[in-house]
């Protein structure tokens, strides 16, 4: 199916709300210890005992375009009767010479047709077109359809961050996940 993907301009799209929402069975159980030697990082996919959806109503700030925290931020995506029906934004990381995923969304009814896929070229594109050594992006451990559609796009896990949404991420099962894809 051939789906057009356009900019995105600033001046009409700045505080669009992407609706953000997903339901897991599994998710990456994340555990810390300190070792006499140092630490050991468990990270190791797990069931949930029901599954579990997060939605936008859940969170104090939903994900939406051009957040007044991106610096330099470009959106594209796939509009449908004047509506997005997927979307990419990212923004340059200039002191590490890097280019950040901030928000990548597709609807339901638009899954598994390639879009982001498509989406997620665009991005690539525009890294090495800059000259960025990497392409990297957030995302939470509870989140294993995207942990896995990134995998499959060729990132890797980079890092994570274990108090970034609350101080009980971990026994919450939503760990941030940094993932990068090296240039």
């Amino acid at each position: 199916m051939n789906h057009e993907i356009i900019p995105l301009p600033k001046e009409q799209w700045k505080g669009f709300i992407l609706p953000m929402a997903y339901t897991a069975e599994e998710y990456y159980d994340v555990s810390v210890q300190r070792t006499e030697k140092g630490f050991c990082v468990n990270i190791s996919k797990e069931k949930f005992e029901a599954p579990v959806s997060h939605t936008p109503e859940e969170y104090d700030f939903p994900d939406r375009l051009y957040a007044d925290w991106w610096e330099n931020a470009c959106a594209w995506g796939v509009l449908k009767e004047g509506r997005p029906v997927a979307v990419i934004e990212t923004a340059p990381e200039e002191y590490s010479n890097r280019l950040r995923v901030t928000e990548l969304w597709v609807s339901d009814k638009y899954q598994k047709q390639g879009l982001g896929h498509a989406l997620m070229e665009v991005a690539i594109a525009q890294a090495r077109r800059e000259g960025k050594r990497a392409v990297i992006l957030e995302t939470q451990s509870c989140n294993v359809n995207a942990i896995g559609f990134y995998l499959h796009e060729g990132f890797t896990l980079i890092g994570m961050d274990t108090c970034s949404y609350k101080n009980n991420d971990p026994q919450r099962r939503e760990v941030r996940l940094e993932m990068g894809l090296l240039l």
